[in-house]
């Protein structure tokens, strides 16, 4: 007995101490299991380009360039472009190419606090292999992948940068320049393209960076091989036990961001050979320094800590200060859903951003402002007053939802959505003259959309008719739940803008405001809509009237609703969303324990290997969706954190913690960079 106790023990210390030597680390997400057939990959970003990786040595899944859109493929619509793959590359050990088969203990790394993937491996018994490619913080068109090889015995290296052109692009122009300085010899491989149907030019280059420390630099090569790759090399001999160093610099862009692309794409890399190696990640990396001074931090949880912080450096990845772009729900992971922007950004990904750095919710709020000339057009054409935003938006404002969806004609909330974004931004921010030059115009457009958009029926009967719910199962219904509540709290809204900014406010507004029906049940539950009869749900519809409404604010009718509708939900098929309100919601009631079995439950099932990326639902497969983790975020930030966006700023409400959870700390918050802890 005493014997059967001690192996007991002695297996419980021994796991308890694997536990503590495996346990997940808060900044870097690992895997040294690597399946090609089941990969999915993970993104770097800067806001401007996305790189996302591959299974394969020295190879890159997709490089997306944001803004980038043209007409092609599916539905007749603008489309997201990939860009050059200006980080392909090959190598070459005593003349064999190394390929999958010859990369032994391949481990893949991101480092989230400075946004960069390593990639390591061995080379049988004649190199140790190294490279880590970083989307470039400071210069949001260039792109850094730096390598390093340790020979275990006496060696030759070829290395080649591959420049190739995706299928979708046409007429093809590759180009190779030596710049000859005396200090210097700058070699630049380039391409242009034109997109489908021409409308954009897309051009990206590269250089070879090489380190001072091994003496003159070897001489590079181009070779061309088809119109749609052409690549330039180098051979090296490296000793026994030395380490050799050499990196790779590329830009890219295209006419929707500069008139002269296919120049400013070399004098682009040109800047980045001059700036060297060192001070390239030097700058790159203080500024994700910047960024992760607005954080969370998890105590007693690693878990949760890594996958937190993997969310907001997505989130922090997908978004760039001082542009007009908007994220699209898989952001720069790849070509979801088009690349299109729906209310994902402003009611899922925005609030997080604009609570920890308003200073990027700027550039999504923006978008919006941008493109209101296209969204009083949307409203024209449909009989309506105002401004009526698109389901589905791109590069020009337009509707963008594919013919045979019928959200594009009918799920009005965004527009809603895009006027409560609006009045957020100044509650959090307190910026009277950003309200008055671009928040107000947009409410205002917003409201008369709104006030031409309800028929009216008699007193409290303005109702709200044909349309796709926010729970989109739900389509062509009456009065529903989000879609009237949002729309009321976005009349209320523009109203309050007016006195703001010393304008009229018209007061039809407020009457229709005060008609605009919200529906109950015979029990107290709110109504998801006229024609609900307590089926199946996708979305957390009626909920989002507690928050990030207070259409539904006494603690009993939240908590009715809460139990109503988390019954609802299936268990496939319903994105990350939909838990994380609930998670919010039961915080902000005190049940610390089934907000995290709801914080849990939107996203674990969604994971995907080998580094944890989230797909849009429970053992879905098409990862980066950053709408979920905007969601999920928004349960920490406003649920556990109790963080709440009021027209006088960001205050703390009381909230539950779950017993996991020693403490939260939320650094950065707001324009003021404050700090709010629960314990």
């Amino acid at each position: 007995m005493k014997q059967t106790s001690f192996v007991i023990l002695c297996f419980f210390v021994a796991s308890n101490f694997l536990v503590a030597q495996t346990k997940p680390d808060a900044w870097k997400i690992s895997a040294d299991k690597i399946d090609p057939s089941n990969y999915y990959g993970i993104t770097v970003a800067n806001g401007m380009i996305g790189i996302v990786s591959s299974p394969e040595p020295f190879k890159v899944k997709d490089v997306v360039l944001a803004g980038a859109y043209d007409q092609y493929g599916r539905g007749r619509v603008s489309n997201f472009l990939r860009s050059f793959n200006l980080l392909n590359m090959q190598i070459d050990i005593d003349g064999k190419r190394l390929g999958a088969a010859d990369a032994k203990g391949l481990k893949q790394t991101l480092d989230m606090h400075h946004a960069s993937f390593t990639t390591s491996f061995d080379y049988n018994d004649k190199a140790t292999i190294s490279y880590t490619y970083y989307s470039l913080r400071q210069l949001p068109f260039t792109v850094l992948m730096d390598v390093t090889v340790t020979a275990k015995k006496d060696i030759t290296i070829g290395s080649a940068s591959v420049m190739e052109a995706p299928d979708a692009l046409k007429d093809v122009q590759n180009y190779y320049n030596e710049i000859d300085r005396p200090h210097v010899v700058i070699s630049l491989l380039t391409s242009s393209a034109k997109s489908p149907t021409g409308k954009l030019l897309m051009c990206a280059s590269n250089t070879f960076l090489f380190s001072e420390a091994h003496g003159q630099e070897p001489r590079v090569i181009h070779e061309m091989w088809d119109n749609n790759m052409h690549l330039m090399k180098f051979t090296r001999k490296i000793k026994a036990g030395e380490t050799y160093h050499y990196s790779i610099a590329g830009s890219s862009i295209t006419s929707a961001q500069h008139d002269d692309p296919l120049n400013e794409a070399e004098r682009m890399t040109i800047f980045a050979k001059l700036e060297g190696r060192d001070r390239l990640i030097e700058f790159h990396n203080k500024a994700w320094d910047k960024l992760w001074e607005s954080d969370i931090k998890i105590e007693g949880d690693d878990q949760s800590q890594q996958d937190i912080h993997s969310m907001l450096y997505h989130l922090y990845s997908f978004v760039r200060e001082g542009t007009d772009m908007s994220p699209s729900p898989m952001g720069l992971s790849g070509l979801g859903y088009n690349g299109h922007v729906f209310w994902d950004t402003e009611l899922w990904m925005y609030p997080s951003i604009l609570v920890l750095h308003p200073e990027m919710a700027k550039s999504l709020v923006e978008y919006r402002y941008h493109r209101l000339t296209a969204a009083k057009r949307n409203a024209f054409n449909h009989g309506y007053k105002g401004a009526m935003f698109p389901w589905e938006s791109a590069a020009s404002g337009v509707e963008e939802t594919p013919v045979w969806a019928l959200s594009g004609p009918f799920e009005h909330h965004i527009t809603a959505c895009v006027g409560i974004a609006a009045w957020n931004y100044y509650c959090v921010t307190q910026d009277r003259e950003w309200l008055k030059q671009k928040g107000w115009p947009v409410l205002k457009e917003v409201a008369d959309f709104w006030a031409s958009r309800v028929e009216r029926n008699g007193p409290g009967k303005f109702d709200i008719k044909d349309v796709v719910a926010a729970d989109e199962w739900a389509e062509n219904v009456d009065n529903n739940a989000w879609t009237n509540a949002s729309a009321k709290a976005a009349l209320q809204y523009a109203t309050k803008a007016a006195e703001i900014v010393g304008a009229t406010a018209d007061p039809d507004w407020m009457v229709v405001s005060n008609n605009i029906p919200i529906l109950k049940m015979e029990n107290g539950v709110t109504k998801e809509h006229a024609s609900y009869q307590g089926e199946g749900i996708k979305q957390a519809d009626a909920n989002l009237l507690s928050y990030p409404l207070k259409e539904v604010s006494d603690t009993n009718s939240i908590r009715k609703d809460l139990e109503y509708y988390s019954k609802r939900v299936p268990n496939e098929g319903t994105p990350a969303m939909t838990q994380a309100i609930f998670a919010l919601l039961y915080a902000r009631l005190g049940d610390g324990e089934k907000a995290y079995h709801f914080f849990q439950d939107a996203y674990l099932p969604n994971l995907n290997p080998p580094l944890r990326v989230i797909a849009e639902t429970k053992g879905g497969t098409n990862p980066y969706f950053a709408t979920g983790a905007g969601g999920i975020i928004q349960s920490v930030l406003m649920g556990f954190g109790g963080l709440e966006i009021t027209p006088k700023g960001i205050i703390q409400i009381k909230s539950a913690l779950p017993k996991q959870w020693k403490s939260l700390t939320i650094t950065g918050v707001g324009v003021e960079k404050k700090i709010f802890s629960v314990h």
